[in-house]
């Protein structure tokens, strides 16, 4: 079997009711000013997602020079989006959270005070003794804030891109054999089963919960890896109630988080692993998409309660769109991470008021 290169968490894809309206929201409060593309289009190939049929929709995939992941923020034009037809919980199942990272979470916390962002609760002690809090958008999604200490460049926003995610298991003994094996999640910062005062700024956080906090021991590799940073997962069990599916008679794409999406290398190795390991293809596009400022191949999988991970094997990317400069990365050491110069240059595609 080939080689298969985990580069980091790409993007974290969330469904909006308005692409543009979200945008703008998440440029000023989380600095997710650069759009690596902007494409209204069809998603042809997530039937079995999409109701046995295409849906036009119209994504933007934005970025934050700080580092970490970038949000695909994704919008049905064909259908309105629906919301959960319940209130979602901490410890339902699928993606509750996305974490964000912040070089001075003190700071972040009263940014966000001062800038109309709805703050739960106060500053609170995680189980591994960190500082953190949660917020929500303005579409009610969760966005947990920690203290990150890898970033790319400095800006003034006060928060950089995605470093990880929570999500709702039923077993995380079969979660952590997903997470560990396939997305090489193997070691274990915490695992604690408790009720938690940090969590009761959560809807149904009062209840008692296993949690279990994995980070990759190895250092990510490949052209972007500088840029995803390293990143962590939190996987949260409750043990008092009956957990709902989050995504339950939705469509992918509906609002909240659609997905978490893994930038890689070595598509059909990875598709024959995922095979051996239980959890298979779902669907993709093949051998290539083309986003019209972006190009590559994709696929998705489900974890073991059925939230969906993306996998991207990137073959072009816009640099400097002004300029028409276009990355080929096919054509690249598939192991060595860009130069830090070549993704500065994104910044030329940055979004100000």
């Amino acid at each position: 079997m080939g080689k298969i290169i985990i580069s980091g968490i790409q993007q974290i894809g969330v469904g909006v009711p308005n692409v543009k309206e979200a945008f703008t929201w998440y440029r000023k409060k989380f600095g997710m000013d650069i759009p690596v593309f902007d494409d209204p289009g069809t998603a042809a190939d997530m039937l079995p997602y999409t109701g046995g049929v295409p849906q036009e929709r119209h994504a933007i995939l934005a970025i934050n020079m700080q580092g970490g992941g970038g949000f695909e923020i994704w919008q049905y034009t064909s259908r309105t989006p629906e919301a959960p037809k319940f209130d979602v919980q901490i410890g339902d199942l699928g993606f509750f959270a996305a974490k964000m990272k912040a070089r001075d979470v003190f700071a972040a916390y009263d940014f966000f005070k001062d800038n109309d962002v709805e703050v739960l609760g106060n500053l609170s002690e995680a189980p591994d003794g960190s500082m953190h809090f949660y917020v929500k958008d303005a579409y009610a999604n969760v966005f947990e804030i920690v203290q990150g200490d890898v970033f790319f460049t400095k800006t003034d926003a006060a928060t950089a891109g995605p470093n990880g995610f929570v999500v709702g298991v039923s077993n995380i003994e079969k979660s952590y054999e997903f997470y560990s094996r396939i997305l090489g999640y193997d070691r274990v910062v915490y695992d604690k089963t408790d009720h938690f005062e940090d969590l009761k700024v959560l809807l149904g956080g009062e209840k008692k919960f296993r949690r279990v906090l994995l980070k990759h021991s190895e250092e990510r590799k490949g052209p972007f890896s500088h840029m995803f940073g390293p990143t962590q997962v939190e996987l949260v069990h409750v043990l008092d109630r009956k957990p709902k599916k989050i995504y339950e008679n939705r469509f992918w794409g509906d609002l909240g988080f659609i997905h978490v999406c893994f930038d890689v290398i070595g598509m059909k190795e990875l598709r024959k692993q995922c095979a051996l390991l239980g959890h298979p293809f779902t669907t993709g596009s093949g051998d290539s998409f083309d986003m019209g400022e972006a190009a590559g191949e994709f696929a998705y999988i489900e974890d073991p309660d059925g939230a969906l991970i993306e996998f991207v094997e990137t073959h072009k990317v816009p640099i400097a769109k002004k300029l028409n400069w276009y990355l080929n990365l096919k054509k690249r050491d598939p192991e060595k991470p860009l130069p830090n110069w070549m993704i500065k240059a994104l910044a030329l595609n940055r979004v100000k008021d």
